[in-house]
């Protein structure tokens, strides 16, 4: 996904709130799952899917006005969850994310199998690992 820096992310330091990173990573994690996930639900019980945990790595401050990038793909996955790599770049990349996504019954009480045909979409079109 493309944006461009905008004044309300800047903080008192004049550089990008480390927040903001924050939103640019969940807005393309969500435009990632109905893009490429959703439809792989399609006549099934729909899953809660959340973030377990996320390891962010800030490595050159932006600045108001900037153009950017975010970038997603998977890199490994096990029965119900996967491991999720974003990066945002500006002419050089800026920051990243690691995540790993839990995928959960509609009720949050049991973890929820990925989809046959997920399961080879993050071979095919993300080179994933399978993690038994």
């Amino acid at each position: 996904m493309a944006d461009r820096v905008r004044f309300s992310e800047i903080d008192i330091l004049q550089h990008v709130n480390n927040k903001a990173y924050l939103d640019w990573f969940e807005a393309l994690r969500v435009e990632y799952y109905n893009s490429f996930f959703r439809h792989h639900f399609e006549g099934l019980d729909q899953p809660r899917h959340v973030v377990r945990n996320a390891d962010i790595h800030y490595i050159k401050e932006m600045v108001i006005g900037e153009t950017y990038i975010t970038t997603a793909r998977v890199l490994s996955f096990r029965r119900t969850s996967y491991v999720i790599e974003q990066q945002i770049w500006s002419g050089d990349l800026r920051a990243t994310m690691q995540g790993v996504m839990v995928f959960r019954t509609a009720d949050g009480t049991e973890g929820y199998p990925i989809p046959d045909s997920l399961r080879q979409q993050f071979i095919d079109l993300d080179r994933a690992t399978e993690i038994r």
